[in-house]
């Protein structure tokens, strides 16, 4: 069994918030590996420990804090990610002050 921070069990279709980035999701698998709790996330398909999370009750579900329209896109992310590893740094952009 997983538990949340607050140390309540968690289950499927519960609605959760990770703790250190606000993410909203809904549980959509939990799993025990070497005795430490996960939960998967729908909205960004990763797995959080489950003691980072806590679960929200119907009233702290705020329908803005759930993502809609375009969902998060891994591959987008990456290039992103790329192409800010691959950005150059000039010291002739600006001068410190001082």
């Amino acid at each position: 069994m997983a538990f949340d921070a607050r140390d309540k069990e968690i289950s499927v279709d519960d609605y959760v918030r990770y703790v250190d980035t606000g993410t909203v999701g809904k549980v959509v698998d939990t799993k025990i590996e070497d005795e430490i709790g996960w939960v998967l996330l729908d909205k960004t398909g990763l797995w959080y420990k489950s003691n980072l999370v806590e679960i929200l009750d119907e009233k702290d579900i705020n329908v803005k804090d759930i993502p809609t329209g375009r969902d998060f896109d891994v591959e987008e992310y990456k290039e992103k990610a790329a192409k800010l590893e691959n950005m150059e740094m000039d010291s002739s952009v600006a001068e410190g002050g001082g």
